[in-house]
Formats: structure tokens, sequence, C-alpha cells
């Protein structure tokens, strides 16, 4: 059961929020705060597995407010942090991954949605909205070369789930029967497809299981 701590200005909000937490079957409130101050000071009583904090209407200046948890970000080894914004794919979004930000979501995320960020922050993953990953990517070479710094590139290794998940997409199941096998939602199974195109600097399913093969990673 992944434990959450809810962090939202708006009271109504908060309690949306909260309310989906109880009602997930994978998922257990924490509790709930309109501050991430005090946000910060709950994480060493009520120890939770992942931070689900509401940004405010201006995104950067709820982004500096994240400072507010410290070391207390997945970077630090304490939980994981979703964050629902107005605009998941502003430059902030960077800087907030930097500082233990595990998912960045817009504010009209669905239910789905955001049940699906809080399993994969909570297991280690990066969840980010289509927008948000299309700006980091256009960012990333600019940033690379003003730095004198090589661009990240695809080539990193595939965790033993990824390549558990690629060698089900050489069998031909789709999300639905991958998400069943592993008992997992499918909307985590879609975030571990694109975790595996993106490392594999595949376009597709088919070419990430070519490529899969091509390196040892599946086999016949």
């Amino acid at each position: 059961m992944i434990r959450v701590l809810v962090g939202a200005t708006s009271a109504i909000v908060r309690a949306g929020l909260e309310s989906l937490v109880r009602e997930s079957p994978g998922t257990a409130l924490a509790g709930g705060s309109s501050s991430l101050a005090t946000v910060a000071r709950q994480i060493e009583t009520l120890q939770p597995d992942v931070l689900l904090i509401e940004l405010e209407r201006d995104a950067e200046e709820g982004a500096a407010a994240l400072s507010a948890l410290g070391g207390h970000g997945r970077a630090g080894g304490g939980p994981a942090i979703v964050v629902l914004a107005d605009d998941p794919q502003g430059a902030w979004t960077a800087e907030a991954l930097r500082s233990g930000v595990r998912a960045v979501l817009p504010r009209e995320a669905t239910p789905a949605e955001i049940t699906a960020a809080l399993e994969a922050a909570a297991a280690g993953l990066v969840a980010l909205h289509p927008h948000a990953m299309d700006s980091l990517l256009r960012a990333q070479p600019h940033r690379a070369s003003s730095e004198g710094a090589m661009p990240a590139r695809p080539g990193q290794a595939l965790t033993p789930r990824e390549t558990e998940v690629l060698g089900m997409l050489a069998e031909g199941l789709g999300n639905k029967e991958i998400a069943w096998r592993l008992q997992i939602s499918e909307h985590t199974v879609k975030f571990h497809v694109a975790s595996i195109l993106s490392k594999l600097d595949a376009s597709s399913r088919t070419e990430a299981v070519t490529v899969g093969f091509r390196q040892g990673l599946i086999m016949l």
C-alpha cells in the first residue's frame, strides 16, 4: 500500500485529492495540509511514500516553494513527489525534477492518471505529461551547448521491470495483457513503454523490440 501525503492550498482541491487517495485500492492517505512548509514537517512523523502536491497558479513561484521540502525528495532518500500544475511544460519543470519531483501532471489530470503517477513515482519512475516531455527535450540541447556539455542521449540501461515489459512486447502483448500479467495498472505499463522507447531511441514498439533483439536484451 502506497502512503500518500497531500499538499494543496485550496480546501476543495485538497479534499478531492484526499478522497481520490482513499478510494484508490493501492494507496492510503497518510495526511494532508494546506502548506508545503507543514508538509515538510509532517514527513518525518507520517512517513509517506509519495507527496501529492498541487502548485499555486504561478507555477514558477510554486516550484520555488518546493525548496521547503529540502532534502526530503527521493534524491535525498525521502518520499517521491508528484506535482499537479496549470503549466506542466513550463521551464520550471526541469528544476523541479532536479529537486526530487518524480511526476508533473496538468491540474486537470484524470483520477486514473494521478493514481498511475503515484504508482510510478513510488516505484522510482518518472512520469511526465507528454507536453512536459516535449518541452524538456527541446530545452536540453540548448542547455547542453550553453554549458559546454553533451546533451543527454539514449542508451541508458533498462531496469529489470522494463526488460520484462520489453520481453512481453516481443510476445506481441498489449498494455492490458501486460498489466494483467504483472498485476500493475495499464497506465503504469504505458510509463514503462515510454521509458523503454526513450532509452532504446525507438520510435515504435516494433522498433524497440528489434533494438532489444540486436542488443541481446531479449531472446528468440
